[in-house]
């Protein structure tokens, strides 16, 4: 363990950073995803070390490029594959699309494995005993086939075409349009790459620029498992067969809306396809293929309505989805993820649960999930290690940035060795609970500063989790309560109504109703805080994002408790952000209308008497930045002075997303809040960050 810089900003964002773990066919090693700091601060590279399974040795590293690697995982082979935009020599020179690249377990330099013009989006899957893999990418929509489809990307980009005709809903993700590409499943046989000398044939003074290009020879030609797809192959989750013959996929049915996922059997060689799961008002999702290839799991979710949340359900059937039978049917825990044991007889799962997210074990004859891990750790990324009842994985707490571990049959768990090794905060961490006036237990995280105590009482920062059905359980880089507790405040991490972990109840209490008991929720356990003795319940404040920001919205509406509040990529007018947001159908589906004007925030603008800090990013489309501008406009028109002024601020980024991911913007998102709180909570003078002029 060694001590890190929470104390400056600027040292915070050079920590390495543990993003995703592969394990090896053989489970002598595991592979790291590791983002470190660019030369100049202000983007994140990707590099992939390996370390050894066992917890000895040390780590080596495996790549480097300028544009760095992710998505790493093994072929039976025990060569690497992983998705980058580094140049490839026998490509164009100004091609800069992503793509499939494999390291030789032999040894030797990494070579690419797809040139597609439009490159790749990530690894669907890759078969355990075969040389198949299943890649997503997006090609355009017209053209027969790759050749053609290359052509015309050509075309437009020379013509500086952007424009993007659509005919379906959605429109766009996240961050990013959709289209003018579709998303398709490709299939790639490695046993097709060949080594071939580059040709030194020059086109002739008669040749066509835009004419196209044959695909390489040399390497495996894709073939198409979902040919004119619409946006039916935006999958989620896919895999595939150890002989490589089938692919699992859970695909969208088009709806006016949202559709629904089905799970589709599709023949690898020919493409023909067979339905698997469809049913009406569900969605079939995350299949998972035993490792004798005889097996199918999958989860499955009814759409939710006002009425209350849905279950997620673990279904297990024969690969061909006869004999299909619900498991864990007493389990009141959400699956996040699900991966076959060695045996084939157990499932290996993760979920949050309790303000954690343990491994847990669930038996195929249908006997009662046991839980395998007991410490305060969220684990992620599980692998089975072959022939062994060990796992590999990453695991995190608040306090413990994700760093690789390996978990013995018993239970004990080893550190593996990390380029980037587990960290030891100054700061202390708590659970904390209380009982809400209806006798619920509700609980959460308390980070304290290590000078917190009675006699010198920390001021208190009640951080709200976005979702809403989410769980405060493991560590975030864009939120991190370490740089608060470095500045004196204790940190208030709760798991209000709507939380996930604490059963199917919890995630409906509040639901259609978020400003009842969410809100109840949280004031209850804050009321609980402040009445220690190493809190200061005079100095307090609240912050939250997302959904988050939708509850520090209709808690500076309700209360005047908070000498602070910062509102972050806010949900504000409930009516205007369901027909915005890039998820429409949903949140216009688990609202009623009257739900949905009682409990939106705007309604109480004219009560808000805390300062509020709003911050908003343009290229949010999850909470558009509609919801923004309009909270800021409501508030200058209920609260502004005569000249203009007012003490709410608005902080905005033209170039950021839902999250504040670029270095530098996210030390000047810190700067802010912290120059904010310090100015209300402690009484200081504002002081402008440098960077914002």
């Amino acid at each position: 363990m060694y001590r890190m810089p929470f104390d400056s900003l600027d040292d915070y964002i050079r920590i390495p950073r543990v993003e995703a773990l592969a394990l090896s066919p053989d489970g002598g090693r595991a592979v790291l995803t590791v983002a470190t700091l660019s030369k100049d601060g202000t983007s994140y590279e990707k590099a992939l070390w390996s370390v050894p399974g066992d917890g000895t040795g040390s780590p080596t590293r495996l790549t480097r490029s300028a544009k760095g690697e992710a998505g790493a995982w093994f072929t039976a082979a025990g060569d690497l594959l992983f998705v980058s935009a580094r140049p490839d020599a026998e490509a164009d020179g100004d091609d800069e699309a992503a793509q499939l690249w494999l390291l030789p377990a032999a040894g030797g330099d990494a070579r690419p494995i797809t040139r597609l013009a439009g490159g790749v989006s990530g690894i669907g899957a890759v078969s355990e005993a075969s040389d198949r893999v299943v890649i997503n990418a997006e090609l355009l929509r017209t053209p027969d086939d790759l050749e053609a489809e290359a052509a015309l990307r050509g075309r437009r980009k020379k013509a500086k075409v952007a424009a993007i005709l659509h005919d379906s809903y959605p429109v766009r993700f996240w961050d990013h349009d959709l289209g003018p590409a579709e998303p398709h499943l490709l299939s790639l046989d490695l046993g097709d790459l060949a080594d071939e000398l580059p040709t030194t044939d020059a086109p002739g003074d008669d040749s066509d620029d835009d004419a196209p290009a044959p695909y390489p020879a040399s390497l495996p030609r894709p073939f198409d498992l979902t040919p004119r797809p619409g946006r039916e192959a935006d999958s989620a989750g896919t895999a595939v067969t150890p002989d490589g013959a089938t692919v699992v996929a859970s695909l969208r049915v088009p709806g006016p809306q949202e559709g629904r996922r089905v799970l589709v059997a599709i023949d690898a060689a020919t493409g023909e396809r067979r339905t698997l799961v469809d049913l009406p008002g569900i969605d079939a999702a995350a299949p998972v293929i035993s490792h004798d290839g005889t097996t199918l799991v999958h989860v499955r979710q009814a759409k939710a309505s006002p009425a209350g949340p849905t279950d997620v359900e673990i279904w297990v059937s024969a690969l061909d989805g006869t004999g299909a039978r619900r498991i864990a049917t007493g389990w009141d825990r959400w699956a996040t993820s699900l991966a076959f044991a060695a045996d084939d007889a157990s499932l290996i799962a993760t979920a949050d649960s309790d303000g954690r997210a343990p491994v847990f074990r669930i038996p195929l004859d249908g006997s009662a999930p046991e839980q395998l891990t007991r410490d305060d750790f969220a684990y992620a990324d599980v692998r089975v290690v072959p022939g062994s009842d060990d796992l590999v994985a990453l695991r995190s707490t608040w306090v413990i940035a994700p760093h690789p571990v390996r978990i013995g049959a018993d239970g004990t768990v080893t550190p593996l060795a990390s380029p980037a090794p587990a960290t030891e905060a100054s700061a202390r961490i708590e659970d904390v609970e209380t009982t809400a006036a209806d006798g619920t237990r509700v609980r959460g995280w308390l980070v304290l500063p290590e000078q917190a105590s009675d006699s010198e009482p920390a001021p208190l920062l009640l951080w709200i989790h976005g979702g809403p059905v989410a769980s405060f359980n493991a560590w975030s880089w864009r939120w991190n309560p370490l740089l608060a507790a470095a500045r004196g405040y204790a940190v208030l991490l709760p798991d209000p109504g709507l939380s996930t972990g604490y059963g199917l109840d919890f995630v409906g209490r509040g639901w259609n109703a978020w400003g009842d008991e969410p809100y109840t929720d949280l004031m209850s356990i804050t009321d609980a805080v402040e009445a220690r003795p190493d809190i200061d319940e005079t100095r307090t404040a609240a912050m939250g994002g997302s959904f988050g920001g939708y509850m520090a919205n209709w808690v500076a509406g309700h209360t005047d408790r908070f000498r602070a509040i910062v509102t972050h990529a806010s949900l504000w007018a409930l009516d205007q952000f369901a027909g915005t947001t890039d998820m429409t159908a949903y949140w216009s589906r688990i609202f009623t209308p009257e739900a949905m004007e009682a409990h939106s925030p705007n309604r109480h603008v004219a009560s808000i008497r805390t300062p509020l800090l709003v911050i908003h990013g343009d290229k949010d489309y999850r909470v558009p930045i509609g919801e923004g501008l309009r909270l800021w406009s409501d508030l200058a028109a209920a609260h502004a002075a005569e000249d203009g002024t007012t003490v709410h601020r608005y902080l905005y980024f033209p170039d950021e997303n839902h999250w504040i991911l670029k270095p530098q913007n996210a030390v000047i998102w810190y700067e802010t809040i912290f120059a904010f709180l310090d100015q209300h909570v402690h009484g200081n003078d504002w002081q402008r960050p440098e960077l914002l002029g």
